[in-house]
């Protein structure tokens, strides 16, 4: 469980920016082959060739298009063993069993296994945000934030999007309860020191866990696109 800290009815001052980051995905072929290689079109159960094709396809010759599979054909659960940092695999919580039922919330997908991603950001401007500030922030930019499995497919192409103390959130997942109200959980991606169940051994293992809806954290900023296609 992540640490908390109170929320104030204002926002926070902006923490110092860090140097952009740099644009370094791949480009969309080489995005599939990536993906093939780690068998992910095994766990959507999908020809190799069909990630080539739409890759080829949608190529678009730019360098910050993130090709995505829908969390419906691979769920975070199955991508986040994929993740590596320092040589180690990535994980989930032991706490968020109930992972992959955090479904788009106000975001809607395109109506295909395979699908784009534009613009990505990381939010580094609002670390030290609550998820309940950046979201209405976001709309007001006119960007979309990012699905659980979406931030999972990020770091799988550019690993390092995941730097120590400059980790995000993807507030684009939710979980609906029964009753229909939002769990206070919101699902994050960030880098394990090692501690309480996690286990030394995970020491800077790639981390999916969470934080509650209503807390700042000065290392996590609010990962977010320009839009989604196919």
């Amino acid at each position: 469980m992540p640490d908390t800290s109170s929320t104030a009815s204002v926002l926070p001052l902006p923490l110092p920016l860090p140097l952009p980051l740099p644009h370094l995905l791949p480009p969309l072929a080489a995005q599939a082959e990536h993906l093939i290689g780690l068998g992910v079109h095994e766990l959507a159960v999908m020809p190799a060739d069909r990630l080539r094709t739409f890759a080829e396809d949608a190529d678009s010759g730019h360098g910050d298009v993130l090709l995505a599979v829908h969390p419906d054909r691979v769920p975070a659960s199955a991508l986040a063993p994929l993740l590596r940092h320092d040589g180690k695999p990535g994980f989930v919580v032991t706490d968020m069993p109930d992972v992959d039922r955090f479904a788009p919330s106000a975001v809607e997908l395109p109506d295909t296994p395979l699908y784009l991603v534009t613009g990505l950001d990381r939010g580094d401007h609002m670390a030290n945000w609550s998820p309940d500030e950046a979201l209405p922030a976001l709309t007001e930019e006119d960007r979309t934030p990012l699905l659980l499995t979406e931030g999972i497919h990020w770091v799988l192409q550019q690993p390092a999007v995941l730097e120590r103390n400059r980790c995000f959130m993807t507030i684009g997942s939710r979980l609906r309860k029964a009753n229909g109200a939002l769990d206070a959980r919101t699902p994050a991606i960030w880098i394990s020191n090692g501690t309480g169940r996690d286990g030394r051994e995970r020491r800077n293992a790639p981390k999916i866990g969470w934080c509650w809806w209503g807390n700042r954290h000065t290392w996590l900023g609010f990962a977010s696109a320009t839009g989604r296609g196919h």
